[in-house]
Parts: structure tokens; sequence; C-alpha cells
């Protein structure tokens, strides 16, 4: 019985429909992508693309020998080579054959240097690794793994940091190793995290360090939000910090249900939107640890993954401290009765005991009330205070902000709060347009005057980018310029009278100048010149 090529489940033969996942298993996957079906090393099934980024492309695979769903990663650095449909071998133009060259090579050489990992426990597994086909393929597992985003969503939109830390701290001590042997990640992100069914994180979406940065001939594939600022410069070198920046950005959205702004954004303005609410429920030395993490300037990020560690985790000496004042605090006083004068001296005194311990424990966190403090003004909680100093409203009985993040402008200004709006908006891929991505003050804070006012920055929906006029050039061509505006270009190659061959004919479904968003897929016409006569 033959397979689906969207789920690898068996479907009848007359069926080109899939009763599991609805996948139409009449269509092909046109270049640059494997046909459906094609069979690597006698055993590894191709069937349909998962992503696609710059350097590779990930396909759904079934192992023959084994019966397990896998993925195939094939090194295909879009622009740089050619191969039409129904063909498997890759076809690279004499311009670009060194760099190709030289990139098939780092490609392999960064995969066989994750092979000498002594602790795999947190990243996919690799199972497999060869060339063919002019390019190189490695297999990786795919079976019992969730993404990370649906985990969170299935946990309420976010996790409770007990239950985040032991899901991090082996993906940190991964990362670390990365660097110990000479390369990084450079992508981690929600997109590159799965989640097993014994609730453990791996991490995937291995790429050379010329893909996850500007200014090299690869289309490199950032993460908005958590990609560093450094990866958006070119001819800059990534290191242990970009990870770390990473690291922190997915953190900060598994605590919170929200990404950081994209590093280009933040230039501008460097705060990390979180509300109250939310900063109240994390402990400090948490909330410390996620804005050192995300410094914009290198020299001012936490650097080194000790001390990215040691400041997730409480000190020995604060966390002795804190347990000296539960201790005081539950002692019984022996005597009810003490002079007035010596009531007074000994609320004094232990009012400067508690002020020095109190001192002394915000000194541990780094959480001095001071200009040069990380926290100053990067936490957007209608202070100008850090936000775990915010004045505390838990005794608060009066009325609070009302939730207005993703409701429409019309309802909330219908709910006849006075809303001033942000003049410049903001692009978003989740917020649905004239919708409310930030609001201030923030949910939940006290309502102490009968004319509040309520700051909100609306979405501008997703960011969209004009298609470019790619008539008659080359296909190598117009793949680059579409690539390098951030889509995923597929093509379909026929006859022409009128254009020449490997030229261009035509958008499908598209015409130069509309406006679609960046990061989708995209079709186009290739000519393969007029079609030969035949005079038989």
């Amino acid at each position: 019985m033959p397979l689906c090529m969207g789920c690898l489940n068996e479907i009848p033969a007359a069926d080109s429909v899939c009763k599991v996942c609805g996948f139409n298993n009449a269509e092909k996957q046109t270049a640059p992508y494997l046909p459906f079906g094609t069979v690597l090393r006698n055993k590894y099934v191709i069937a349909r693309n998962l992503d696609t980024n710059g350097e590779s492309t990930k396909y759904l695979s079934y192992d023959k020998t084994s019966g397990k769903v896998l993925a195939v990663r094939e090194f295909l650095p879009i622009g740089l080579f050619d191969r039409g449909d129904d063909e498997t071998k890759l076809f690279v133009s004499p311009e670009y054959k060194d760099f190709f060259s030289e990139a098939l090579s780092g490609f392999m050489s960064y995969y066989e240097t994750l092979g000498d990992l002594t602790d795999k426990s947190a990243m996919i597994e690799i199972i497999d690794m060869f060339t063919s086909n002019n390019t190189a393929y490695v297999v990786e597992e795919n079976d019992d793994l969730i993404s990370f985003t649906e985990f969170v969503d299935h946990n309420g939109g976010h996790l409770e940091w007990d239950v985040a830390r032991p899901m991090f701290m082996p993906v940190i001590t991964l990362v670390e190793n990365l660097h110990k042997l000479g390369i990084g990640h450079y992508a981690v992100s929600p997109s590159n995290l799965y989640v097993t069914s014994a609730g453990k994180l791996k991490l995937g979406g291995f790429c050379t360090e010329s893909e996850r940065k500007r200014g090299t001939m690869l289309k490199s594939q950032l993460y908005s939000g958590c990609a560093a600022p450094e990866q958006y410069q070119s001819e800059v070198t990534l290191d242990a910090a970009t990870d770390i920046y990473g690291l922190t950005a997915t953190l900060f959205y598994a605590l919170t249900g929200n990404l950081p702004a994209n590093a280009k954004d933040r230039e501008k303005d460097q705060r990390l939107l979180i509300s109250t609410n939310t900063v109240k429920r994390l402990p400090p030395h948490v909330v410390t640890a996620l804005a050192n993490g995300l410094q914009m300037k290198r020299d001012q990020r936490i650097s080194d993954f000790d001390e990215l560690r040691a400041q997730l985790s409480v000190s020995s000496t604060v966390q002795a401290i804190q347990d000296e004042i539960s201790r005081t605090a539950s002692m019984t006083p022996i005597k009810k009765e003490i002079d007035k004068k010596t009531s007074s001296a000994n609320t004094t005194a232990v009012g400067l005991v508690a002020t020095i311990i109190a001192l002394l424990v915000f000194a541990s966190i780094g959480l001095f009330w001071l200009p040069t403090n990380p926290l100053m003004g990067l936490f957007n909680n209608g202070s100008t205070v850090p936000a775990t100093l915010a004045a505390p409203t838990e005794d608060w009985t009066g009325p609070v902000m009302a939730d207005y993040v993703g409701k429409k402008y019309e309802d909330v200004v219908a709910s006849g709060i006075t809303v001033k709006v942000s003049a410049d908006g903001e692009f978003s891929d989740t917020v649905p347009k004239g919708c409310v991505i930030s609001q201030e003050p923030a949910a939940g804070d006290p309502v102490t005057t009968s004319d509040s006012v309520v700051y909100v920055v609306l979405s501008k929906g997703p960011q969209l980018t004009a298609l470019p006029d790619i008539v008659d050039k080359s296909y190598t061509a117009a793949a680059e310029e579409l690539t390098g505006a951030g889509f995923i270009v597929n093509q379909v190659v026929e006859y022409s009278d009128t254009v020449g061959d490997g030229k261009v004919i035509e958008y499908v479904g598209l015409k130069p100048g509309d406006k679609i968003e960046t990061g989708s897929e995209i079709t186009i016409r290739v000519s393969r010149g007029k079609q030969k006569q035949n005079n038989d």
C-alpha cells in the first residue's frame, strides 16, 4: 500500500487525498525540491518539504529498513545551482562552483563536528550522513516529537519557572559544548526546539555560521526576536554571547508567552515588553538574567555560559539571607511586655538590620535602583523604576486596568476608556491588523483616577514586501533576488515561444508590485525554450 507524502501513513492506491492529513498526493513536489518518492541510499523515501533556509532544506522521510519516520536534510543553497522538475541531481554553474564546494565542505564539517559531542541528550539525533546527487544529506530523528510552541500553547501560553528551568538547563549545556568544539548554533528559538514524550527539550535547526548572519553568499535565515543584533551586521564574528541572546530570548518566550521585539527594532527602543503581573510571578533573579542576557551591546551582555547558569540560580548567600529572614520572622517573642524606649530602640535596630539585609539581597541579584542598573528602562510597566521594584498592588481593592491586548481598537474605545494610539504601530505575524499589541498601563495595574488613559500600540499586520520585476531574468538571478527579499521560491518549468531558455516567464498567480507577506512561498514559471517540432 502506498504512503501519503504528507504524513507517511498508508493510503489506498485508489485514493489521492489522505484521510488522515488531507494531503493531495496527486500533486508534485516541484523543483528545486526532490520529487516525491525519491529514494536515497536505497532506504530513505523522500516525502514533503518541511522547512527551507538559505543553506539546506528538510524533508519528511520514511526509512524502509526500520519503518521509522525520519527527517532528511539536503544541502541546497538557494541561488547557487539548478535542478529541474523530476530531477534529483544538482547542477552548479561555473561562476558559483568554488563557493558551492567550499560551502558544501563547511556543511559536512559542521555536522561531523556535531558527531564529536559526548553528550547529545538535548539535541535532535543525527542518524546518518552521506553524499549523493552532487550534494550532501543528513538524516535526523523526527518521530515522537512535538514543537516547543505547541507545547507552550498546550500549557496555557507560558511556562512557570519551575517547569522551564529543568527543561532549559540541558540545552544551555549543549550549546556551551558546541562552542567548546569551535562551532555555535546561532538560531536557538522556539522554532528549533522540540519536546519529547518524556517532557525533555531537544534542539534542532543546526546550520553553519554563514547561514546565520547577513553579508554572506548564503541567504541567511534569522529568527525575529531571537537573533542577536550582531547577526544583522556584515563581517561580524559570532560568539557565545550571540547564542546566549538566542537562549535568553527563547526562555523569555517560554516564561511570558511572547518573544522580545526584533533586535533591529530594539535599536530604537531597547525595552522588553513584559507586564507587571508577569514580573510578579517570576523570581527576581530570573528577571535580572533575562535583562542581562538580552542586552543589545555584546560587551554588556552575559557572555559566559557559567555566568548565565549562575544568574538563573539563586546564589547560596542570597538563599541563606532569605532563610534567615524566614526563621527570624517565625520566632515567638519571649517577652510580651517591654519598655517603650526599648521597644522604640529595638524597632529602629530591626529596621536598620532589615534595610541592610534587603540591600544585600538586591545587591546579590543586581537590583540596585541606579541608572547603571541593566533593568532600568528595559521593562514597560508604566513606571520609571525597574519592574521588580514597582509598587506592589496585592492589597489594592479598587478598580484595575483591563486587558486590551489582542482586542480591536474599536472595542477598546467602546469600553469607555480614553485611548491614545502610538503613531507608528508595529508589524506583527500573530496579532491581527488593527488590534492591540501592547498597552500602558498594563492589565491589572491599579486605576486611581476617573479619567484614566490607556496608551496602545496597534498591529499593522504581517510585514508586506512588494514583488520585484523578474520577468526575462535568469532563474538563478530571480531566485537570488527573491530569497534575498525573504521569499521561498518554487519554479515550474514549461516551454515558451517568446522567453528564452532558463529565463523567467512570470509569477504564478501574482504580478510584479504585488505586496505579500515576507517569508511566503511563491512560484515562478521558467522557460525551457521553444518546443522542438517533430517533423516525422
